[in-house]
């Protein structure tokens, strides 16, 4: 999929954005993983999400930025462990931030999360979206849903879904781009670098920048 990353591929998405929408956390590939029947709970929660991300895309020749931005979001909060992800990718350092940074580093996260998948998703033409009844299990309690987006015309582009059991029910905690490419490394590599410069502070500055660019400036 990713061969090269300024490329557009044939459903209508860069695969630049595809690197930069979602989220990331714990990695731990390694090991013997096996394919075995998904939790209907699993297969769900993506099936119900792909369906929010095609509404979006349908909607996104008429409807402005933040209109979108805020029909996704619930989408969004309802597929992701957004906590989890935040405090994995930040690292041990996450701890130790006052309760008041965290606050807002959440809500930024938040909002640069469901801004990257508005900005991805933002036409439609005629793209469909399957999910697999097989799920990859990676031991720990972790799986992967295997997730694909089909064109018109041409291959179809795996886009698979690293879950876990919450209280909440089974929450996304990572992507994986051509089935093996995790935003997680990329992301966690960021906010470390960001972090040990600045802190909290340059951390946050960085998620609103990327906010407002995603968005035009809709979402300042």
């Amino acid at each position: 999929m990713f061969i090269n990353a300024d490329a557009t591929s044939a459903f209508g998405l860069s695969r630049r954005s595809l690197l930069g929408v979602a989220v990331v956390a714990a990695m731990g590939f390694g090991g013997n993983a096996y394919a075995d029947t998904a939790p209907a709970g699993a297969t769900t929660a993506i099936t119900n999400f792909n369906n929010a991300l095609l509404s979006a895309m349908k909607a996104g020749g008429r409807t402005d930025f933040n209109h979108r931005f805020q029909t996704l979001a619930p989408a969004v909060d309802q597929a992701f462990d957004l906590p989890a992800v935040l405090a994995v990718s930040v690292g041990p350092s996450w701890a130790s931030l006052p309760p008041d940074q965290q606050a807002k580093l959440l809500q930024a996260f938040r909002r640069y999360t469901v801004a990257s998948y508005v900005a991805s998703f933002d036409s439609y033409a005629g793209q469909s979206f399957s999910v697999s009844p097989v799920a990859r299990d990676l031991g720990d309690g972790r799986l992967v849903v295997q997730s694909r987006i089909t064109p018109v015309n041409g291959d179809a582009t795996q886009l698979d879904y690293v879950m876990k059991q919450t209280a909440s029910g089974w929450k996304v905690v990572d992507v994986l781009a051509a089935g093996s490419i995790s935003r997680v490394a990329v992301q966690r590599s960021d906010f470390r670098h960001l972090l040990s410069r600045g802190g909290g502070d340059a951390l946050l500055s960085s998620l609103q920048r990327k906010i407002s660019d995603l968005s035009g400036g809709a979402l300042a």
